[in-house]
């Protein structure tokens, strides 16, 4: 970093990042988990995760950024600010993929994060408050449920013992999975004050590419509960047990499958339903199964519809069971609040796209994101920019470099402000 930087003065409209750059780092990242098909398997607490991490914690260090750890394992870099003690400015999201997860989600907030503070260093210039470039562990969920765990400790939505509590499929901690990877920290966990908090990322959604808007200026984040349908009835065989004797839980299952779609689709365009996952036991094909254990995501961004809609799914459980003579219980996993984004940082997302001459649309996100638990404990706003076909969570996810280095130029114009801001 150069001896004598420079103050920043408001909105630099000719500072821009280094796209290249930034489509380097996040080809390089790409190469660590790398899947055949063109995407990313770096699942949380795995051994290329502790590569990813060891990665991004090299090019911090080589930005010159002091690096610490917390205790869940989340990664703090931190660029000195002109005055030390002043709440820094971070910028965050995440490295870990899903099993078949793509080259940009997360590690493109993370590493468009360093990308502002190469380009400050290469350009000389210092900034009031520190700026902080984070990546929070467990953010999928695909490998630890609940998704956005190190956010959530964080945040104080879990507490320490319950996140180190949590067990993959085989059995293994994440306190054991941290301690693996030696990202088991010492600092504790939240307690850090941040006067602003951005993350810019994909939009995993068609909205942007279907408008023709290149930056998303996201004003919050739509609820989400996470739902275990467990339905219990029978084993009998498969061919010597009449219809009408049976208890199979496929039977209470259909008609509630099928009611929990049409609650979505009665709040269109916003309701969503999900079913992602199904375990069947004993699992045979030739006997009637004793249990089936569903996986249920009911989203919307207003409370009182989300609570509406998780009435009418228990309702309609327990009218399904008591009609076909199953057990059946619809089990809380997880659920994500609706959350609305600082007001004034999100008008200088949008001021920032403008100033930039990038089109722009106010949207809220129909994913859920760390920034949802960083909202509860600092000012927070998002920068969404387009993915191809919307697509996500695929090895065919895609997303143009252009588009990529638009979202972090407007995502370093809006760094600038909040941290020379008083």
């Amino acid at each position: 970093m150069p001896s004598s930087p420079r103050p920043h003065s408001r909105l630099t409209s000719n500072l821009r990042i280094d796209g290249e750059r930034l489509w380097g780092s996040l080809m390089a990242m790409a190469q660590i988990g790398a899947t055949t098909r063109g995407g990313c398997n770096r699942q949380a607490l795995t051994a290329v995760d502790k590569e990813g991490r060891d990665l991004f914690v090299s090019w911090c260090k080589g930005a010159g950024c002091a690096i610490e750890i917390d205790q869940i394992g989340n990664i703090f870099a931190r660029r000195p600010g002109r005055e030390p003690e002043s709440a820094p400015v971070l910028i965050a999201s995440h490295l870990d993929t899903q099993p078949t997860g793509g080259r940009f989600d997360g590690v493109y907030g993370v590493l468009a994060g360093l990308e502002v503070v190469r380009t400050l260093n290469d350009a000389g210039i210092s900034t009031r408050r520190p700026i902080v470039v984070a990546s929070w562990t467990n953010e999928e969920g695909a490998r630890f449920a609940p998704a956005m765990l190190g956010s959530g400790v964080f945040a104080g939505a879990h507490d320490l013992d319950y996140a180190y509590s949590r067990a993959d499929r085989d059995r293994v901690t994440v306190q054991e999975a941290l301690a693996a990877i030696g990202y088991l920290g010492v600092a504790p966990v939240g307690g850090r004050p941040f006067s602003a908090a951005f993350e810019v990322h994909i939009e995993q959604g068609p909205i942007l590419e279907a408008s023709g808007d290149l930056i998303g200026v996201v004003t919050g984040v739509q609820g989400c509960f996470w739902f275990d349908l467990v339905l219990t009835g029978s084993a009998a065989h498969a061919g010597s047990t009449p219809m009408e004797m049976r208890r199979d839980p496929w039977r209470a299952a259909l008609p509630i499958l099928e009611a929990a779609f049409a609650i979505a689709e009665a709040r269109a365009p916003f309701g969503r339903c999900t079913i992602g996952d199904l375990a069947v036991e004993p699992g045979s094909r030739n006997t009637v199964p004793e249990r089936l254990k569903i996986a249920i995501d009911l989203r919307h961004p207003e409370a009182d519809i989300l609570a509406v809609m998780h009435a009418e799914l228990e309702a309609e459980v327990v009218r399904a069971c008591a009609e076909r003579r199953i057990d059946g219980k619809l089990e809380e996993i997880w659920r994500m609040p609706p959350t609305n984004f600082a007001p004034a940082l999100v008008d200088e997302v949008e001021a920032a796209a403008q100033a930039l001459g990038l089109p722009s649309r106010r949207m809220v996100s129909g994913a859920g994101h760390d920034s949802l638990h960083l909202a509860s404990v600092a000012p927070t706003a998002m920068i969404f920019v387009p993915c191809a076909d919307g697509v996500s969570h695929n090895e065919a996810e895609s997303a143009e470099p252009a588009h990529l280095a638009a979202g972090a130029d407007v995502l370093l114009q809006t760094v600038l402000a909040a941290a020379d801001a008083p």
